[in-house]
């Protein structure tokens, strides 16, 4: 089976498109896609790969802000990524990532992601690094912690060399799930 890959500003995406990353995600993820996650993948990069059943695996790169010693860092972060049910284990989800992390080498001071455990298991093995200390948010009300997201987090080694895990991560504030 051959499969063309787009790296795609949301911009450039015709409506087709996006009603078909729409649909791949839903499925994806068993309709637990929520409006606010979709909103979140919008606004940067995508990667698609197209086979001869459609789209086949997307991935998103979205610009966000996260401060670490009092440092904010241009992060490239991770949104999105599905592999469509019957091309699962072939390599696309990674080919989707090698994509996305070509983009996050030049421009970005660093590279995050949530990832399910499921999706942790890829993104260790192609170098993704898991944030083993605090992660906060800047909200609405000032700093908070969010302790369900400790353990979930990846980080893509960022150009300033590694951050120090005795100090906290603070995410920008966004609507929806906050990583």
């Amino acid at each position: 089976m051959t499969h063309s890959q787009r790296l795609v500003h949301t911009a450039d995406l015709d409506p087709a498109e996006l009603r078909d990353v729409r649909a791949l995600l839903d499925h994806a993820f068993d309709g637990d896609f929520s409006d606010e996650d979709w909103d979140h993948g919008l606004g940067g990069v995508h990667v698609l790969i197209r086979d001869d059943g459609g789209l086949a695996a997307h991935g998103a790169l979205v610009m966000r802000r996260l401060r670490h010693r009092g440092r904010w860092l241009r992060t490239g972060y991770v949104e999105a990524v599905a592999v469509r049910a019957d091309v699962r284990r072939t390599g696309l989800g990674g080919r989707v990532m090698a994509g996305l992390e070509r983009v996050l080498d030049r421009a970005y001071d660093l590279g995050a992601l949530s990832a399910s455990d499921e999706g942790a298991l890829l993104y260790a093995a192609r170098g993704w690094q898991r944030w083993p200390g605090q992660v906060h948010a800047l909200s609405p009300d000032g700093v908070v912690r969010l302790p369900d997201e400790e353990g979930g987090v990846y980080l893509w080694p960022p150009l300033a060399g590694p951050l120090d895990p005795s100090g906290e991560l603070v995410f920008d504030w966004r609507d929806g799930d906050i990583t």
